[in-house]
């Protein structure tokens, strides 16, 4: 996969939670109508945002809310779906930061069809330029995004209201023996989130997470590939 030509604006380093994605830090965009399609590269590198085109008429709404041409045409590879998954959460419930060991690692193409989440992607790659990075997305109906994640990224979100249903297209299956977590309210993250994870609900495994100092410490985090930052995601053949 070719390199990527930027990473986007750094909202790592100070954003505000309620900043809305598309917008420069400290500012607030209006909510997308999904009317124009397109992607962007996050602040991590290896990470874009995908704008969806919803079709609305009286009986509701139809989204295509992933194309593999699409991800070819944006990224230049195509995200190999070994794994399709939903997750409904209720308000003020954080997942993450999640991961997949590498090698092999695990691709994310996520987006949230009910409700509303505030979606991070982290660098956890050790060797990356953007280590330690985060960018934060608002994903939901009202906004009609997706987000791909290559491998070694980190993942989170917390849920803005009940029944939040966040979907995953994943490169690779669900082995439970490779699945790694920091924990979301790290310090040295400083992941800001917003005042809906106020009630902080975690999981067993979330919450007895280790900070990003003790995970490389111990070795757990990923190292970035030499040649590309985004490996899992791949040319076809």
């Amino acid at each position: 996969m070719r390199p990527l030509a930027g990473t986007g604006a750094e909202r790592g380093t100070g954003a505000k939670p309620d900043v809305d994605a598309g917008a420069e830090p400290g500012t607030t965009a209006q909510p997308s109508t999904g009317a124009e399609p397109g992607m962007r590269p996050l602040a991590v590198a290896g990470a874009w945002e995908f704008s969806l085109r919803p079709h609305h008429d009286e009986r509701g709404t139809f989204a295509e809310w992933y194309s593999p041409d699409a991800v070819e045409q944006a990224t230049g590879a195509r995200l190999p779906v070994a794994l399709a998954g939903a997750s409904v959460s209720h308000k003020g419930v954080i997942r993450g930061v999640h991961f997949v060991r590498t090698p092999p690692g695990q691709a994310r193409y996520v987006t949230c069809v009910a409700g509303e989440v505030l979606d991070f992607t982290v660098d956890l790659r050790e060797g990356s330029p953007t280590f330690g990075r985060w960018d934060a997305v608002r994903l939901g109906p009202d906004h009609w995004r997706a987000v791909l994640l290559t491998e070694g990224l980190g993942h989170a979100f917390v849920a803005l209201t009940d029944r939040a249903t966040v979907l995953y297209l994943c490169s690779a299956p669900y082995r439970p023996e490779l699945e790694r977590t920091v924990h979301p309210l790290d310090p040295d993250l400083a992941l800001p989130w917003p005042a809906a994870a106020d009630a902080r609900t975690l999981s067993e495994r979330d919450a007895a997470a280790p900070s990003l100092r003790e995970a490389a410490r111990l070795g757990l985090l990923p190292r970035c590939p030499p040649h590309t930052p985004h490996d899992t995601v791949r040319r076809p053949t």
